[in-house]
């Protein structure tokens, strides 16, 4: 299809993301993808600063992942997962259970991250309710959180100044304790989390489970917070029997430094969604992880069975591609790449700190953000940033870039350059 026609269709057919018909701005006709580049239908090239949103980890067309889609699509592309197994679904379950904590050693394999969150809540309702306390089915989450476009998913996103309030009246109605204030590196106050410990302590009887992305808020602001408030949250979740789901969708496979976010506090949920870099972006698939004992305490619910089945629930041949996703993560020095790449973001954003209109800069693993003082004006921004040849997608007052891990020193250095260019 020439680009004009695909243009001319898209206009009055396609959405996008979080637009209305047509897209404004027009999107960029993108022609393919290989390493970290995406190269437009004009030619153009441009360095993918956002990794497909957080999931190409090895960056366009890597030939191992390839192979792994060609020998798993000659065999079997799609099977049903109802009343029938396969070995694709446990050797990636296998690799699952060998990088997450021990004692999350039952796995539902999702199509999507925010699947994995609707699975993740309903477990935990089914949990209380076989155990006849079906009054525990509302959820504590945390103001500035994100965690999916669903409908449970958006009833635990940020009421206020996340992107679902005009849902507000339909959705089911939970409780959301302040957005962690202490950063990552800040000195730890131990007041800092008397606000969450008063409303779990005033509502526990009514709550199922708290659900948090761990370190990192994403795209309810990209904030960074301190380890204790987990450690914290943990203990309170303990002592008032409240489960913990950590939605860890966008931070899991090592985008923040660690293989889990919730290792940089050393806890254990109870529950745990991983997605996006599952598949080192090549498709769709999540998965949410749990322990035996909720396992078995949902087999004994009413149900005897966990209500929940997608049709394309563990995808042979996206479970192949993860599995071969997690074989290339685990056998690079991955610790060593995302070192490398938050070291570049801290020396490469340094300059945007001076500039009178950023409000912040801030960096851990491979997240760099610049936080500004007024929203951005998104068309101007990101025209100017294909101009210097590099792909970032801005929202709000926040530009921020997600490298693939492969990056180089150079293309990091050209996506600070541009980042520093657009906004100066």
């Amino acid at each position: 299809m020439k680009t004009e026609a695909l243009l001319a269709l898209d206009r009055q057919h396609i959405w996008h993301p979080y637009t209305a018909i047509p897209a404004e701005p027009e999107p960029y006709p993108i022609a393919s993808a290989e390493g970290v580049y995406l190269t437009l239908t004009d030619g153009r090239r441009l360095i993918d600063g956002m990794s497909s949103w957080w999931s190409v980890i090895h960056g366009y067309n890597h030939p191992r992942l390839n192979q792994a889609a060609h020998a798993q699509i000659e065999n079997m592309a799609h099977v049903m997962f109802g009343g029938l197994t396969h070995e694709p679904a446990a050797e990636l379950v296998k690799r699952l259970l060998h990088i997450t904590p021990s004692a999350l050693d039952q796995v539902f394999l999702a199509d999507s991250g925010s699947v994995s969150v609707e699975v993740a809540l309903k477990m935990a309702i089914q949990y209380w309710q076989a155990q006849g306390k079906g009054e525990k089915h509302r959820f504590l989450a945390l103001k500035g959180g994100y965690h999916g476009d669903t409908f449970g998913a958006m009833s635990v996103c940020d009421p206020e100044n996340g992107m679902h309030h005009l849902f507000t009246g339909v959705l089911p109605q939970h409780f959301f304790a302040p957005r962690p204030e202490i950063r990552f590196h800040q000195d730890w106050q131990a007041e800092a989390i008397e606000d969450f410990a008063r409303l779990l302590q005033q509502n526990h009887q009514h709550i199922a489970a708290v659900i948090l992305e761990p370190i990192v808020q994403g795209a309810g602001g990209m904030w960074f917070y301190h380890p204790q408030y987990l450690r914290e949250i943990r203990r309170l979740c303990d002592d008032y029997q409240v489960l913990l789901i950590a939605d860890e969708i966008a931070t899991g496979f090592g985008r923040s430094g660690r293989l889990l976010a919730c290792e940089h506090a050393g806890i254990t949920p109870d529950l745990l969604c991983l997605g996006k870099a599952l598949t080192g972006g090549y498709m769709t698939l999540a998965a949410t992880l749990t322990t035996r004992a909720i396992s078995q305490q949902i087999a004994e619910s009413e149900a005897h069975c966990f209500m929940h089945g997608p049709t394309f629930m563990a995808n042979p041949l996206a479970c192949r591609v993860a599995c071969a996703s997690i074989d290339i993560l685990l056998e690079s020095d991955w610790q060593q790449a995302v070192q490398r790449i938050e070291d570049g973001l801290i020396k490469g954003l340094a300059p945007c700190r001076e500039l009178p209109n950023v409000a912040d800069v801030r960096v851990l693993g491979a997240i760099g953000v610049v936080e500004m003082k007024q929203v951005l004006d998104v068309d101007k921004i990101q025209s100017r940033l294909v101009e210097e040849g590099v792909w970032l997608r801005p929202f709000g007052r926040l530009l921020y870039t997600m490298p693939p891990y492969i990056m180089a020193d150079d293309q990091l250095d050209t996506v600070c350059q541009a980042l520093f260019r657009s906004i100066a």
